[in-house]
């Protein structure tokens, strides 16, 4: 076989054996995400967290713009060549971006490895969105001393950064494996884009940097932090993250981590029960301070104005990518969250 075909044939080979993989979570979960990744994961931290800008964001630009103009360069050339050469790329890219950190779509789901139900009726949703409603408010009035303020964070990205370790190192105490170690936390230079992607944050699976986009209302920029930090730390699935997160922000002293956190997840449970049930909806709605309804609105409005066709292209790309990679819920994964929430306070204190 000549030389110019084994990167194609290599990119045929790992698509057929992640196939594979699906069937043996247990071998990945041991051997990969809680034995080779953590290694690797923080020797990258280790390299490039101190490093006060993103380091991944200026490599991407860097790749983006080799890439046009090696089209451009290559204009003329014939385009089974051209292709040829893009599918090589593409063959060595998909490798390192599971070496490095996709092995992990394939691990145990969370819900196994804690001993969580995914089921739960309707009735019971309710009763853990009024919970939620009474520590939201709680919290939310430590904050504002009124009901009808709205939060405004106190602190800058920065801040937020240093102080979502110490919910995690409060997390862990209960569960080692969400232990948190060497932040590599960043801003990310693409957080206009991101805007209009529709994105609050991603993981370079190159650098594992967490990426944070910080345009949006501040109030809940720390549960976004502390989501990209569950990435980081080898969990891959949306809804996973999500819940880590939740945890971690409110595990977290810090109030305005707390409400960051409980205003994450009642967004997600009152829009659960908005689409099977409006009148209960509108019934809850009532009970929760005028300040927080503020800050619900202020995110409504800031995301619905950078609403365009490139975030509508987007999502139909990233639900596809999901798919494609163990979660069959596509982007409605995030919310399925609200199944492990539900379920793990259903014996517990909220």
């Amino acid at each position: 076989m000549k030389r110019k075909y084994l990167l194609p044939l290599f990119l045929i080979i790992q698509i057929i054996s992640l196939q594979a993989l699906f069937y043996f979570p247990e071998f990945v979960e041991n051997y990969y995400s809680n034995g080779f990744y953590p290694i690797l994961a923080k020797l990258s931290r280790t390299l490039l967290g101190w490093i006060p800008f993103s380091f991944g964001d200026i490599a991407y630009s860097l790749l983006i713009l080799w890439f046009i103009f090696w089209l451009i360069k290559n204009r003329k050339e014939n385009w089974k060549i051209k292709t040829l050469a893009i599918i090589n790329v593409v063959s060595i890219a998909y490798f390192l971006f599971h070496f490095l950190w996709a092995f992990n779509y394939y691990r145990l789901p969370l819900f196994s490895k804690m001993n969580i139900k995914t089921e739960y009726t309707q009735e019971q949703l309710v009763a853990f969105t009024q919970k939620l409603i009474t520590k939201t408010n709680q919290t939310h009035l430590q904050i504002t001393k009124d009901t009808a303020l709205k939060v405004v964070s106190k602190y800058t990205s920065e801040d937020i950064y240093k102080i979502a370790s110490k919910g995690y190192d409060e997390l862990s105490k209960k569960y080692n494996y969400f232990s948190y170690q060497q932040p590599s936390i960043k801003t990310s230079l693409f957080s206009y884009p991101l805007t209009y992607m529709g994105f609050g944050g991603y993981l370079n699976p190159f650098t594992n940097e967490a990426q944070v986009n910080n345009l949006p209302p501040s109030y809940h920029l720390p549960a976004v932090t502390c989501h990209e930090m569950a990435h980081q730390m080898g969990f891959a699935s949306e809804s996973e993250c999500n819940f880590i997160g939740f945890l971690a922000a409110t595990h977290n002293d810090d109030l305005f981590f707390k409400y960051a956190g409980y205003t994450y997840a009642l967004r997600y449970c009152l829009a659960n029960i908005g689409s099977k049930d409006e009148k209960k909806f509108k019934e809850l709605l009532k009970s929760i301070h005028p300040g927080i309804l503020k800050n619900f609105k202020e995110s409504e409005d800031f995301w619905m104005a950078h609403r365009s066709f490139i975030d509508k292209g987007f999502e139909i790309f990233y639900d596809n990518f999901l798919k494609m990679n163990q979660q069959k819920d596509g982007m409605d994964s995030y919310s399925k969250f609200v199944d492990l929430m539900v379920n793990y306070f259903a014996k517990r204190n909220l």
